[in-house]
């Protein structure tokens, strides 16, 4: 009898083609970027890229040409663990860390010993407020901890690189959508759904639009949908990257893309310098 497969999420950069081995993977060109500094050379970072191109669907759902994505990812060895590291610093950033409990000694009451000590046939009790009793203090309770972790910018930019190009280079995970802002006259979630549904997309599975600006209109028809993101180069982040089951770009989202995280995308300069040199 023969069983049939479950096939893996496309989206899931854990079963994308830069998690595969060699022999099904793309050929990649390796660059080794080196940062010089004052007699110092830091020890070379491995980078790959990868190269995808992408469909490019008009409002009305048709073909109308095709883009592509070059991107830098993680080698296929340490991919997994810089897209872990930088998920885990997003979360926990997150938390307020603001959970507290009352020890004993910040407990309101307990200042008189609630019986004597002797004859009574009770356990010694010295105040109301201990921990054994109902309204006292908490032993090792959560007290206001600072939980920010520290990640290098490069890192960091690296990560959402390699999410984003093991998105598109899934089958079906990534299509380019012709600018559709000024198409939407007036507020309306039922047409915004029956533009996915030209567009390929499934409204129960989760979708992240990125654009460059969100217009009004697509904003409000848009905003009902608890399935879909519509995220800007400002609020773009990994968890959504990941969380997502389609990537919905436009041509300048596509552009913007392969100058800020692309192969031929400039690095910027560290803001910390020494300012050792300028002082006479």
């Amino acid at each position: 009898m023969a069983s049939s497969a479950t096939a893996p999420n496309p989206l899931s950069f854990f079963s994308s083609s830069l998690f595969l081995s060699s022999s099904h993977q793309i050929p990649k060109t390796y660059i080794s970027v080196a940062k010089f500094g004052s007699g110092r050379v830091s020890k070379p970072l491995s980078v790959a890229s990868q190269l995808a191109t992408l469909p490019i669907i008009s409002f009305e759902g048709e073909k109308v040409g095709e883009t592509y994505l070059d991107l830098k990812t993680a080698p296929e060895d340490t991919a997994r663990a810089v897209v872990h590291r930088a998920i885990v610093t997003d979360l926990q950033n997150k938390r307020r860390g603001t959970a507290s409990t009352l020890t004993r000694g910040e407990v309101r009451g307990g200042g008189i010993k609630p019986y004597a000590q002797k004859k009574t046939g009770h356990a010694r009790r010295g105040s109301q407020r201990t921990p054994l009793r109902p309204g006292g203090g908490v032993v090792f309770g959560p007290r206001p901890k600072d939980w920010s972790i520290k990640i290098n910018r490069k890192e960091k930019k690296l990560a959402i690189s390699t999410a984003l190009s093991s998105a598109v280079s899934a089958e079906g995970g990534a299509i380019v959508v012709e600018e559709f802002g000024e198409k939407f006259e007036k507020p309306k979630t039922k047409d915004f759904l029956a533009a996915m549904q030209r567009w390929g997309l499934d409204p129960k599975e989760k979708a992240m639009f990125l654009m460059i600006d969100v217009d009004e209109n697509v904003a409000k028809s848009s905003r009902n949908i608890g399935t879909l993101r519509m995220l800007t180069p400002r609020t773009l982040n990994l968890f959504d990257i990941l969380n997502s089951d389609k990537l919905v770009l436009t041509p300048a989202a596509v552009e913007f893309l392969n100058a800020r995280y692309g192969v031929d995308a400039v690095e910027e300069e560290d803001d910390d310098e020494d300012d050792t040199e300028e002082e006479a």
